[in-house]
């Protein structure tokens, strides 16, 4: 399996962050909003023998820092090639889903020579009357409220997105066909939404309210493949496309698998050349380490260090480990590999078993607004389980603010496993 690797690179006033698998010419991905490139792990490791598949967090999700002011789409696919300036690459093939569609087809109208070739997961050609809906319901406004009334709504949202298109039309000629209430796959995207915040409305709205003209037929453009499954809301919109140029092809396929397989085989197709070396930023990245137990990458920025399983740091390959030797272990393969040393925090008051309660995803949500009860106690109380006046804290009108209260509750649920066998792990080698 080739490894993905992970990178910053600054593109004028903004930091871009993008992961990167495979070997060949350069193919841009874009995903979905309001997803980031994550999306794209296992289908970046089945194209890597092909290609050198880059695929960027758009704008305001994943890790990438959002455009200023309102954008509209024309200046999110301009993004797109503001970045290919940064990397040094010329022409890129390209591959886009649903929001990613749009964005390509938008960047190919405005600089056709950047592609080789677009493969596309579904375009959507909304009626006026969808467009209407869309509108008045599908992007309410997501700020961090003070008791986490926000994450209630957030789990919902995302939990019936399988269910029903739109989201909020619950009837059943709006029913999908393949629903789900798997948690496992609800949390990813609930973390990518709490990464991106309110911007999620300038990202997604950008892609809602895009004209949907397909280029001319005498257009100069590459060749272009849009292609939907069955269970797509927008397998539909295939039939709705229209007159579009001569190299360009549309297609219903099956399965999820079939359209990746449709798409590889038409990018495959047209042949490219070899991925120079890649430029990336030089204040903060991620190394990759093996140590036992652990094999991945660890996050770095500045003086700052995620240790596994914190932050944007991979986990560990099994539990994390209560022995400090495992973990110093990681801390020197980091440091002999790019010279950096691992200064830790100091530790927290109190028990980590009571510290760092059980927050795994569950059916219902409410791992989420646990999490956030747990913060909010902690801009309070030290250590946050134990209230009483004798472990109240100095309040500080600063951290007991939402968007505060955001920010250590995504960190709480990214690290919360690990943070109790580093804890731990600490106690055990005399730390107190």
């Amino acid at each position: 399996m080739h490894a993905i690797t992970r990178h910053y690179i600054d593109v004028g006033n903004r930091r871009v962050h993008y992961r990167r698998c495979g070997e060949g010419p350069p193919l841009l991905m874009v995903h979905q909003s309001p997803r980031s490139s994550a999306e794209y792990v296992e289908v970046m490791q089945d194209w890597a023998p092909h290609f050198t598949c880059i695929a960027p967090d758009s704008p305001g999700f994943g890790q990438s820092d959002p455009l200023p002011g309102t954008p509209d789409i024309n200046d999110f696919a301009d993004a797109n090639i503001a970045l290919l300036d940064a990397l040094g690459l010329d022409q890129v093939h390209a591959y886009g889903f649903h929001s990613g569609a749009i964005i390509l087809v938008t960047a190919v109208k405005r600089a056709a020579h950047r592609f080789r070739c677009l493969a596309l997961g579904g375009y959507a050609i909304w009626t006026p009357d969808e467009m209407r809906i869309f509108g008045e319901s599908y992007l309410p406004p997501f700020q961090p409220s003070a008791y986490g009334q926000h994450l209630v709504w957030l789990w919902n949202r995302i939990l019936e997105q399988s269910w029903v298109f739109p989201w909020f039309d619950v009837r059943n000629e709006a029913r999908l066909p393949f629903p789900t209430d798997d948690p496992a796959k609800v949390h990813p995207i609930v973390m990518e939404m709490l990464d991106s915040g309110d911007f999620y409305r300038h990202g997604y709205g950008a892609v809602l309210k895009a004209p949907r003209d397909i280029p001319a037929v005498d257009a100069p453009v590459p060749p272009t493949l849009i292609a939907a499954y069955h269970g797509d809301p927008l397998q539909a919109h295939i039939d709705r496309l229209g007159a579009m140029p001569p190299n360009w092809e549309a297609e219903k396929v099956q399965t999820p698998a079939d359209l990746e397989a449709r798409c590889l085989s038409f990018l495959r197709a047209v042949p490219g050349e070899a991925t120079p070396a890649l430029p990336q930023a030089n204040d903060a990245g991620f190394v990759p380490v093996s140590a036992p137990g652990f094999d991945g990458l660890i996050h770095w920025r500045a003086d700052c260090v995620d240790p596994p399983g914190h932050g944007l740091s991979d986990g560990w390959q099994d539990d994390a480990p209560t022995d400090w030797s495992s973990w110093k272990a990681v801390f020197d393969a980091f440091t002999a590999t790019c010279g950096r040393s691992v200064t830790l925090p100091p530790l927290s008051k109190g028990d980590p078993d009571r510290l760092y309660p059980d927050l795994t995803p569950d059916r219902f949500g409410h791992y989420l607004t646990r999490a956030w009860a747990i913060v909010r106690a902690q801009a309070l109380f030290e250590p946050w389980y134990d209230v009483s006046a004798a472990t109240a804290r100095n309040i500080d009108a600063a951290q007991i603010a939402p968007t505060a209260l955001a920010l250590a509750h995504r960190d709480l649920l990214r690290s919360s496993r690990a943070a109790k066998a580093l804890h731990t792990a600490r106690l055990n080698k005399g730390e107190h």
